[in-house]
């Protein structure tokens, strides 16, 4: 948390304890709109709603798409529609296309009325993509120029533009070059308009490599590709390579935010919910699904506990010893599965490499487990005095860590195949495997060796 935002959390606080709503409103008025979409997250249902009518009309569009879809649906519903719709029709209409399925239908209605052929037109374009795709991303509103004017002539446009509304696009970076029939043919950058002769023409200065993407792409690829050649802006094309759009960098941000929350909440089953202050019942049923998953997991590996019931009996250091074994292959796994989990939602980790991948985490877990099985082998010895035991507990340290390893270089490819998200279910099942294969092998060969 930032020295500001924790400073207006503490402001915020300390206004609403006393009940003091004109500051409240001068807080709010100062905050930018995802500050104050945090700290509506941050707030317990009746405190939001009681927060919600205090907030600027002008950032309520700004701050709903901010907020997860379950979040913002009361907050919208508690709000007069006439302030909706004046907030909205500032939108770009990519920003309303990814709201308005929470929007009440006369509010939809009343904006696409009002809206000129030209922005309706470009509205319904970017609601027939998906979200999660780079036409779902991109802003139709484009800045385009052809490619056989003057340098002049494009700085002249960009004035006018202006001058007509009020501002430049956000990260304008560069111009789009089109033909006579929307083609893309490159790009200008802006540093190459400010600083070539104003008689050249664009062609002469236009970059023809570019960077694009089809409406269709993943979202998740187009931040990968943003990220890899460290771009601010890149245009969208149809399959006639015809320029429908371009995607800006602070949109790419919300893709990786929303893939990182995404792995975060999956990994402790969540899926993706971030609302802390969501209906006790409703949390409560989503955390109760992978409790019940966990449950049998346990429970299996309490059987294979149970089987070696007589030898824990006997020797009551084994039921000492028993969970450093599986927690210590449980480390162990999790550091391969969150690697190779990251590998392959990057598409580093492929058929191709599979099998070195496997060999190198292979030889890492053998090279740990006999470290630490001699390790732990003069612990038990020094602890119980008894050699055996000694060899027995580092023996299963070898056994587990390689188990550990491998069922985390090999769980999440496999979880792919099956179609289930390696990062909901593979912490899962790398704690069953490395449960059931460090009890069995510790207890097995305590039965064997020792009794």
């Amino acid at each position: 948390m930032t020295q500001k935002f924790h400073h207006l959390i503490n402001s915020l606080d300390q206004a609403m304890t006393q009940n003091d709503n004109e500051t409240i409103q001068t807080i709010l008025a100062n905050a930018s709109a995802a500050e104050v979409a945090r700290v509506i997250e941050s707030l317990p249902q009746k405190e939001r709603l009681a927060l919600w009518p205090m907030v600027p009309t002008a950032l309520y569009g700004k701050i709903l798409l901010e907020l997860h879809p379950e979040l913002r649906r009361p907050l919208i519903s508690q709000t007069d529609e006439d302030e909706l719709i004046a907030s909205l029709s500032t939108m770009q209409m990519d920003e309303l296309a990814d709201i308005d399925s929470d929007l009440p239908i006369t509010v939809i209605s009343a904006m696409v009325q009002a809206m000129d052929s030209q922005r309706r037109e470009r509205y319904e374009q970017v609601k027939h993509y998906p979200d999660e795709t780079a036409g779902g991303l991109m802003d139709v509103d484009i800045t385009a120029v052809r490619a056989d004017v003057s340098i002049k002539a494009a700085l002249r446009y960009l004035r006018r533009l202006r001058q007509r509304e009020g501002t430049l696009p956000d990260h304008l970076d560069s111009l789009m070059v089109v033909d006579r029939n929307n083609i893309l043919l490159g790009i200008v950058p802006l540093s190459q308009l400010v600083s070539n002769e104003l008689d050249l023409s664009v062609r002469q200065v236009m970059l023809t490599e570019v960077t694009s993407f089809t409406p269709f792409t993943p979202d998740t690829v187009v931040a990968q590709v943003f990220k890899d050649k460290d771009l601010i802006s890149a245009p969208v094309v149809d399959e006639q390579h015809k320029l429908i759009g371009r995607i800006t960098v602070d949109d790419v941000i919300d893709v990786i935010q929303e893939e990182a929350d995404k792995e975060v909440f999956s990994r402790a089953g969540l899926n993706n919910h971030p609302d802390m202050f969501a209906p006790v019942l409703q949390s409560s049923a989503r955390r109760a699904i992978w409790l019940g998953i966990n449950l049998l997991t346990a429970f299996l590996a309490a059987w294979v506990i149970d089987l070696f019931e007589a030898s824990i009996e006997k020797i009551v250091a084994l039921a000492v010893l028993m969970p450093v074994v599986a927690s210590m292959g449980g480390v162990a796994g999790s550091q391969t599965l969150t690697m190779v989990t990251r590998g392959l939602a990057l598409n580093q980790v492929n058929s191709k490499n599979m099998l070195k991948l496997i060999g190198h985490e292979f030889s890492i877990g053998l090279l740990n487990g006999m470290l630490w099985a001699a390790i732990v082998a003069i612990i038990a010895f020094q602890w119980f005095g008894d050699w055996q035991l000694g060899l027995v507990f580092g023996s299963a340290m070898i056994i587990v860590l390689l188990a550990g390893v491998l069922a985390g270089t090999t769980i999440p490819p496999l979880l792919r195949k099956m179609g289930v998200d390696p990062a909901l279910a593979g912490g899962v099942v790398l704690t069953t495997v490395t449960d059931v294969v460090g009890f069995f092998a510790f207890l097995g060969l305590a039965t064997i060796v020792i009794l």
